[in-house]
């Protein structure tokens, strides 16, 4: 697991509203949801017919996006 140096944000009523961690520690999150979300693509797609030409881009790119969307309202 990450050791993550973190620092917190806080709203006028002294909530805490965000946080933020170093570029480089982001930079290492994004890869690991990123190799995360390609993995299981490559699990989930082991047996379909082979994309051809920009598709298996597109579709890649699409998933990434969904992959995040569904970790980020897990946490």
């Amino acid at each position: 697991m990450l050791d993550i140096p973190k620092q917190y944000v806080f709203d006028e009523q002294h909530r805490p509203v965000a946080v933020q961690i170093p570029i480089a520690i982001y930079n290492q999150i994004k890869e690991i949801l990123e190799n995360f979300g390609l993995a299981k693509l490559m699990q989930e797609v082991e047996d379909d017919d082979l994309l051809s030409g920009d598709a298996p881009y597109s579709y890649y790119q699409s998933l990434k996006l969904q992959t995040f969307v569904k970790i980020r309202h897990s946490i």
